[in-house]
């Protein structure tokens, strides 16, 4: 008999709480504090909200990439996240360490026209140690502390499951 494979994993994220939770089946691995967005929840796009309901990972960047590695149009420029990197470009958002681009699940509500996930580039992602958590900031993302996204990432698989809500 086959060995029995173990739970699969999901990701919640818990947008009034401003948190990120790993678990594997029903049992919570991994409680995180996270951004979202600063204009609440939304689907649309130009919203600047990040969408709820059911997505999944449609792709990882940047394993591999040393913390802090900065990222525009999910490749890495070579940089490393700096103060006077930030200095020099004070207006930029900061994708940093890590992505993990989400695909909506739902036709019609974050999956195809104006409210597809994918093509609103969201993202789950690192940023500046600066920028807060456990406070609605980002631009429809959901930043992460720069080594909780490098773990996170490191444990899940592409086609993992993310619940936002």
């Amino acid at each position: 008999m086959p060995p029995e494979s173990p739970a699969p994993l999901r990701l919640q994220v818990d947008l009034e709480r401003q948190r990120l939770s790993l678990y594997r089946g029903d049992a919570l691995w991994e409680a995180m504090s996270v951004s979202t967005a600063a204009q609440g929840p939304g689907e649309l796009n130009g919203s600047g909200g990040t969408p709820r309901g059911l997505h999944r990972i449609r792709l990882k960047v940047g394993e591999g990439c040393p913390s802090g590695a900065v990222f525009r149009a999910r490749r890495w420029t070579g940089e490393i996240y700096s103060r006077a990197l930030a200095a020099a470009a004070p207006q930029r958002d900061w994708i940093l360490s890590r992505i993990l681009w989400l695909s909506g699940c739902e036709p019609g509500r974050n999956r195809g026209g104006a409210v597809d996930t994918l093509r609103r580039y969201i993202y789950i992602h690192g940023c500046p140690e600066s920028e807060p958590m456990g406070v609605a900031r980002s631009h429809g993302c959901i930043r992460m502390r720069n080594a909780d996204v490098i773990r996170l990432c490191a444990r899940v698989p592409v086609g993992c499951p993310v619940l936002i809500g």
